[in-house]
């Protein structure tokens, strides 16, 4: 084929393809940007009430209260809104950044659901996480929900993926590791997971970028659903140490082997 003809046959082969680039740049794509959000220390404080007083995120009557050292934080990711467009610039930049994910949009909101709806649903998957994590852990001690209420409050933050931290919470602020030390060991732990009624963990996604807004805000271990092992492996920060679980008494049995200085489980 002379030089001629085959310049203008790739000429021709690229310029469908250079169109689509140039209307992509311009055209919302339907996928969603996420990165490391906020982590909050749920033996802590969260909110301020009206009267300028920070609001316990676990409060319980009924039974003696530990005081605490250490921290438990929950942990979360933040995305783009299901309403706001995403571009190729975006798209691409998130490609070549390790605390940036691009992800289906579909595959983080529901179809069709506005910015209310998503947040009416969030509050709703926050609520139900909360009374799954009290029951949890107050079946794992043997304790009865008529005896021991348990109040749980987090402002801002909605879904299901605090109830292993919670239910962690429930046990350390009741029980400590049950020979009158910290749960934590006086560290600073952090995690995700659902949770379920009967103690069970759950994946709940975005690992990787949890693991980076635990390491940044101080956490020195990392408690993880043992079936997102592989997609937390990959991108561990620096010093962070990773323990999988499956259910409540699995996470404080951890807890309680690395207090003591034993071995635990690891990914």
């Amino acid at each position: 084929m002379p030089w001629s003809t085959r310049h203008r046959t790739l000429a021709l082969c690229a310029a469908p393809v250079v169109a689509l680039l140039a209307v992509a740049a311009f055209v919302p794509l339907p996928f969603a940007v996420a990165q490391p959000g906020s982590t909050v220390n749920v033996l802590g404080a969260d909110k301020t009430d009206k009267a300028g007083k920070n609001t316990p995120v676990i409060s319980i009557s009924g039974a003696p209260v530990r005081r605490t050292t250490g921290q438990l934080r929950m942990t979360t990711i933040v995305a783009t809104g299901p309403d706001t467009a995403v571009g190729l610039d975006d798209v691409v930049d998130g490609w070549f950044r390790t605390d940036r994910a691009i992800m289906p949009h579909d595959a983080v909101y529901p179809s069709g659901q506005s910015d209310t709806e998503v947040e009416k649903h969030n509050v709703e998957e926050m609520k139900k996480s909360q009374d799954a994590a009290a029951a949890a852990a107050l079946g794992y001690l043997h304790r009865s929900p008529k005896d021991v209420k348990v109040q749980l409050s987090l402002a801002d933050i909605g879904g299901p993926s605090a109830g292993l931290l919670f239910a962690l919470g429930v046990v350390d602020k009741l029980d400590g590791d049950g020979q009158g030390g910290d749960l934590t060991g006086g560290r600073t732990i952090a995690g995700t997971g659902t949770i379920e009624p009967d103690g069970t963990v759950g994946a709940v996604g975005g690992v990787a970028l949890k693991t980076q807004a635990a390491q940044r805000d101080g956490a020195t271990v990392f408690l993880v659903p043992k079936d997102e092992c592989s997609d937390a492996t990959g991108h561990t920060p620096k010093g962070l140490r990773l323990i999988p679980v499956t259910d409540l008494k699995g996470a404080v049995d951890a807890l309680k082997a690395l207090a003591a200085g034993r071995d635990v489980p690891a990914c």
